[in-house]
Parts: structure tokens; C-alpha cells; sequence
């Protein structure tokens, strides 16, 4: 399953500078609103420590990590919603994504025009915030319209799906955003599903400091962790200067000695990655063999057959058994078939919940 998340923000808030330093795709970076004007896409390979594990043990001929892809959509701007600056164009691009990555200004840079004319990341995340709602208000208010008339004749569907748009109409008119409202899967689904509102999505929140307010931050990214405490979002601290440095390093240990000399453990790109996971709920399976041993992602919770359907659609529909067995018992035994002569080779049927990190074979009809 392919995983996408959105890279928005005000205009010189450090957007373009992240992606590229995150992405292999390569965004103009420059001191002026819209110089992002298509949406640029970046592949990025996700890094686990795993995939070298099970390298050491199958010596495949080829080794896939999973993927994640990084869309650096252009600035938005005070009056977004109502189409300007280039308003609408961007704000199509935000519904296609399945998370927002957020990047508020946290620096202060003479050099570096902020749109607003001060730096203030509550005040530039509420500009964002109150776009994405009045755009979302809009869809859910043209969709009450729409299913009105049918709701007052008698239609117990449609009067249910008004009366769960009511809640969402007031969250937004509140200032909330839609993620707050609090209903049942089942009634989100056929309330909103079809219309695709940008804030229901989940975020994470980048605070983008400079160099010297590494790795705990500062006193602007203090009151952006302070003004999203409620909304059950992640805020990272990374320096996109920063990054940009570590993304131009090939050798391990360089990297490593670099990240130590700014008390950092890890990458931004390995904690947005992180954050990404955790946010989706998603985990990863592997296939292990002599041709190729891959990652795969899913979402926590999903079953075999569906977990064999990201392989090929067939796998799932034709779905009969699988054999699983845990990368830690792989890993002391060394061979399949010791795993299996320990009685370590689970044969699982089509109600096993996928772990994360179960090594998986799928055995389905022809």
C-alpha cells in the first residue's frame, strides 16, 4: 500500500528545504512565496534495522525496504479557501494525501522573508488550521444541502447522515477541526466519506528551528507544543538546514558523529518517518527469500489475507494459509528449517491478525 503524506506550511516556513532534504525528488528553494507551484513528489525508502537482519540470514539477491512518498505542496496563504494566492489548486493537492506534515516557522532569520512580517507559529499554524476548516465547512454545508429535502420527507439514512453533519458544521464554525468530532467509524463513513475533508486527516506538527536550538527546541517551538496539547498531534523538532547537511553524508559513521555533535540520536526524516507510522497505526510484515526479501506496509489490525493483498490482489481473494514466523526466532535458529523442527513455524488461517514484523509466506489457490 502506498503511503503519502502532504508537506504544508505559510510560504519561507522551510517546506521545500525539508523535502528536499527528506526526498530523492529536488523542490526550488527560494525567498518567495510559490516557488513550489506543482506539487513535488519525493520516494523515500523507510530505514529498517530489520531488513539487515534477515540480509545476514537469507543472503537474498536484492533487498526492498517499504516506501513512503513526500508531496511538497506549495504555500498556502491567509485567504486560501477562497482561492487566494493559488488557494484552490493547492488545496485539491492536500485532499489526495493520507496525512498532513505541518512545518511552522520557529526561527528567526533576518534574511528570510516571513509572510506575515513576524514570526509567530501559533498565530501561522491558526492561519492554516482556519483555511483547511473553511474549505471543509463548505463541503460539509453543500452536502447538507443536498440531502436536506430527503431528510425532511422521511429518509432515515439521510437523517442520519445530517444529524452527524450538524456536529461536524459546528466543530468547524468553532474553529475545531473535523479529527475532533467524536462519532462512530460508521457514521463518519457515511457522513463525510465522500467528500474528503482536509481536516479530518491526522498531522504532525514540525517546528523548524535553527541549528542552535537543537535537539529540545525553543521558546516558539515551546508555544506551538503548548497550542496543539489538545489535539492529540505529534510535534517534532527538526532543523531543515540541519537536515539538508545529513542528507548530503554517504558514510554511516560521518552521519552518525555529526547527529552526536547536536545531541541528536537520529535523522528528522527517521523520526517524521516514526511519527508517520504511529499516526496511521501502520506496522510491517516480510517476505523472506533467496530472490528478494521486502518489507510491506499495513495497517495495525488487518488479517492475513488482507496483508497478502498488498503482494497481489489474488493473494487475497485466493487466500488458504500462511506460514509465520517471528524475525527473533529466525534469528537464533538461522534457517527455516530449524524454526520449524523448534515448533517455532506458526500455520495461520484466514482470522490471524499480521504483528508487526512477522515474516510471512502466503500459500493460495491457483
Amino acid at each position: 500500500m502506498g503511503l503519502q503524506c502532504g508537506i504544508v506550511g505559510l510560504p519561507n516556513v522551510g517546506k521545500s528545504t525539508l523535502f528536499n532534504a527528506i526526498s530523492s525528488g529536488k523542490a526550488e528553494a527560494a525567498n518567495y512565496p510559490f516557488c513550489t507551484i506543482e506539487p513535488n513528489v519525493g520516494v523515500v525508502t523507510v530505514p529498517d534495522e530489520r531488513l539487515d537482519t534477515l540480509e545476514g540470514l537469507v543472503k537474498p539477491q536484492k533487498v526492498v525496504p517499504t516506501i513512503i512518498e513526500f508531496v511538497d505542496i506549495a504555500g498556502l496563504v491567509k485567504g486560501a479557501s477562497t482561492g487566494a494566492g493559488l488557494g484552490n489548486k493547492f488545496l485539491a493537492n492536500i485532499r489526495e494525501v493520507d496525512a498532513i506534515v505541518h512545518v511552522v516557522r520557529c526561527f528567526e532569520d533576518e534574511n528570510i522573508v516571513h509572510v506575515e512580517g513576524r514570526v509567530d507559529p501559533v498565530f501561522d499554524k491558526e492561519i492554516i488550521d482556519a483555511e483547511l476548516q473553511l474549505k471543509d465547512l463548505d463541503s460539509v454545508e453543500k452536502k447538507m444541502q443536498r440531502i436536506d429535502k430527503a431528510a425532511r420527507v422521511g429518509d432515515a439514512k439521510a437523517k442520519a447522515e445530517l444529524d452527524t453533519l450538524k456536529l461536524y458544521k459546528a466543530a468547524l464554525e468553532a474553529g475545531q477541526s473535523a479529527r475532533t468530532v467524536q462519532v462512530s467509524p460508521e457514521e463518519r463513513e457515511a457522513a463525510i466519506g465522500d467528500i474528503s475533508l482536509m481536516t479530518v486527516k491526522p498531522v504532525i506538527y514540525v517546528a523548524n528551528v535553527d541549528e542552535g536550538s537543537l535537539p529540545d527546541g525553543n521558546q516558539y517551538s515551546d508555544k506551538l507544543k503548548a497550542s496543539v496539547a489538545g489535539e492529540g498531534a505529534e510535534v517534532i523538532i527538526i532543523s531543515a538546514g540541519i537536515e539538508s547537511q545529513i542528507s548530503e553524508m554517504e558514510d554511516p559513521d560521518e552521519r552518525e558523529l555529526f547527529l552526536g555533535e547536536y545531541g541528536l540520536t537520529e535523522s528528522g526524516l527517521s523520526k517524521l518517518i516514526k511519527s508517520s507510522y504511529r499516526l496511521l497505526g501502520l506496522i510491517t510484515y516480510f517476505t523472506a527469500g533467496v530472490k528478494e526479501v521486502r518489507a510491506w506496509t499495513i495497517h495495525r489490525g488487518w488479517k492475513a489475507p488482507q496483508a497478502a493483498g498488498v503482494i497481489h490482489s489474488d493473494f487475497e481473494r485466493k487466500f488458504i494459509r500462511a506460514q509465520v514466523m517471528k524475525l527473533t526466532d529466525f534469528a537464533q535458529f538461522k534457517t527455516e528449517v530449524a524454526v520449524r523442527e523448534a515448533g517455532k513455524m506458526g500455520v495461520e488461517g484466514k482470522e490471524y491478525v499480521v504483528q508487526d514484523g512477522d515474516i510471512m509466506e502466503f500459500l493460495h489457490s491457483a
